[in-house]
Parts: structure tokens; sequence; C-alpha cells
């Protein structure tokens, strides 16, 4: 296991970059504790691939520097990294058996056959394959292959990293969770370093004790699930997490209120001069309904009703917004008005985040 400390990194795949926009992943400076599971989280071309390959071994980076702990391996092959990683189509030898595969990794660093055979039982139990280690790969679906594949990035112990890039893609969902639920076990007994690349927010979420958020090349946020639902950091966390995610509005900001268009919103904290483009995040759980005027005129546009609540859009100054409505709750037919909790209420500058008064600097 190891500490994964990333210096100054940044990459172009142009030879000459000429500006910010030429870096697929740009200024990069993170550690990434020993011991701990994160999710690389966003969407595709966003540098999750980049970054993880960059770690790997399979990228040197146009700069910066890649440390394990205290060792400079920013130029070090792959093999000397002591790493193990998964990719998002199973990459397996089909002329041998599930076992063989399974063993593969051990038995070519000269490991004791007995623990060999204990090991590779472990992990086929933990992949639901016990039953099939006598098969050979080339007959086996793409689901199973993978599992393999999985199966032997996880088979050595001594490893300073497992890095797992998009690797369910192929899996059935309800394997999914069940190899989730296995990987985070797999951690718990052993602590390894774990990098879990995914735009799958679900994913993200259930596995990783951080979320490392990223968009347009760069780290946007890393923190837990908590703290990316209820303080989300940069507008693209609060748009990318949850379900549907967070609602923006335009407004302006002076001291503790809000006016969006001639609304005023009570935003329950203080503000400074906020400058840029402004905008508050109301995530639609934080929205509320009635027809009672004490609020902001909506128009309902929609209602999905999708079984333990319902999701209600509607229109509030021309924009379309998320709302979240309880069962039991009534949802006006005419006069609707909207509200928001300033418990929820965010202000956000030029896309970033907003400190109000009071709270300290991150």
């Amino acid at each position: 296991m190891a500490q994964i400390t990333l210096s100054n990194l940044a990459h172009s795949y142009l030879s000459n970059p000429g500006s910010e926009d030429d870096y697929a992943l740009k200024q990069l400076d993170h550690v990434w504790n020993d011991g701990e599971a994160y999710a690389l989280l966003g969407a595709s071309g966003c540098g999750k691939s980049t970054l993880l390959n960059a770690i790997s071994g399979l990228l040197v980076p146009s700069r910066g520097r890649i440390l394990f702990d205290d060792r400079d391996v920013t130029n070090a092959p792959t093999t000397e990294r002591n790493i193990a990683q998964v990719f998002q189509f199973p990459v397996i030898y089909d002329t041998m058996t599930v076992h063989e595969n399974l063993a593969f990794p051990l038995r070519n660093r000269g490991d004791d056959p007995g623990y060999v055979a204990k090991r590779v039982q472990d992990i086929a139990r933990m992949i639901g394959m016990e039953s099939q280690l006598t098969r050979r790969a080339r007959g086996l679906t793409a689901d199973a292959k993978q599992k393999i594949s999985l199966g032997r990035g996880m088979v050595r112990e001594d490893v300073n990293a497992l890095l797992f890039d998009e690797p369910l893609t192929v899996i059935d969902p309800h394997m999914k969770w069940e190899l989730r639920t296995q990987l985070k076990s797999l951690h718990h007994e052993f602590g390894h370093t774990m990098i879990y690349v995914t735009h799958d927010q679900t994913e993200a979420l259930t596995f990783a004790d951080k979320v490392v958020v990223m968009h347009d090349g760069r780290v946007v946020q890393v923190g837990t699930p908590e703290e990316l639902f209820r303080r989300p950091e940069h507008t693209f966390v609060g748009y990318f997490i949850g379900s549907p995610g967070m609602n923006f509005l335009e407004a302006t900001v002076n001291g503790t209120m809000a006016k969006v268009a001639d609304h005023e919103v009570f935003l329950g904290k203080g503000y400074g001069p906020v400058n840029g483009k402004v905008e508050i995040g109301v995530r639609p759980e934080f929205m509320r309904l009635s027809d009672d005027g004490n609020g902001i005129p909506a128009r309902i546009r929609r209602v999905e009703d999708v079984g333990h609540h319902r999701i209600v859009r509607v229109e509030v100054e021309n924009k379309l917004l998320n709302a979240i409505v309880a069962e039991e709750n009534p949802i006006p037919s005419e006069n609707a008005v909207v509200r928001f909790e300033p418990t929820g209420i965010i202000v956000y500058s030029d896309n970033w985040r907003v400190v109000p008064n009071g709270e300290a600097a991150a």
C-alpha cells in the first residue's frame, strides 16, 4: 500500500500546448491517502482515465511529479509501481481456465502453491465463480470474463494500489451491486489504496470513502458523498450529483437576501459583495410547492411518480426546475408558488461556491 501524491501534475496530448484549453488534465495537486478508497467521478472526456493512466504508468504526464510514498515514479514503468489495474473491458487469457487466470499473477511471482490455491479459492468465492474454476475462459460470457479480470486485479494482497477503470460496464445490474459490495469488503479487510474510475454517481457514492469529482480536466471537489450532496463547491458537482440534480437561478445577492427577477429570497446566511455570474443553487429536496401565495409564482409542467416520492417539473421565471414532493403532500393544480428552504440554498459566483460570512474557507 502507498500514499500517492500528485504534484503540479498536468497533461496535454499535444506536443506544444499553447494554453490551458490544450490540456486534457489541468494542473492538479492532490494526495491519495494510504489505505483509503476513492472514486474518480465525472462525465466522459473529463480527464478521469488520463489521470488514472498517469498514476498507473501507462502515460507519462507533460509536467509534474507522481510519488508513491516518498518515491518519485513519474517516469517509472508500470511494472515497477507494484499496482494492479482492471480495465473497462476484460483482459484475460482465453486459453487458460478460470483457475489459471486467477492464479497467474501469483504464480508469475513464484508464490507458494498452497497459498496460491487458497487465494484463488477466496477470490473465486468473492466473484461467484467457484463452480467454474476448471472451465476455459474462451466460452464464457462477457460479464463472466470481466469478473475474472476483477479477480485477477484483486488476487494480490501486497500491491501499492488497486486501480479500476470503469470495471463494471459489461456486468449485469444485479451483479454490479454484488461486486461493489465485495470490493468494499475487500478494502475493509485488507486496507488497499483503491481508485475507482466511473461516470456513474451511484457506483461512486456507494463504493468510495471519498469521491473525487472531475470536470473539464480539473478536480472540482473531493469529499464524502454527504459533503458532495450538502455543499457542492462547484455548480457541476451540484448538477452531476443527485437525481435530479441541483436547480440554478440567476440572482443578485445583498447580505442575507437574494433577488430572483423581482422576487426576494431569504438565504439564511449573510454574504459580502458577490460579483461575476451570480446564481443560487437549490436541490429539489429543498423546494416547497404550495398555493398560498407566499413564494415565487410557478407553473406545474409535469409530475412523475417514482413510488416513494414525486418529481415535479415546474417553470419559474421562464426556467424549468425540479422539485421533490412526498407522496402524502398535495401538488397545487393552479396558483402554484415555490419557496426555497434557506438551509438548502447555496450561492455561486462564476460556478464556484461563495463562502458565507462566519464560515471558514475550505
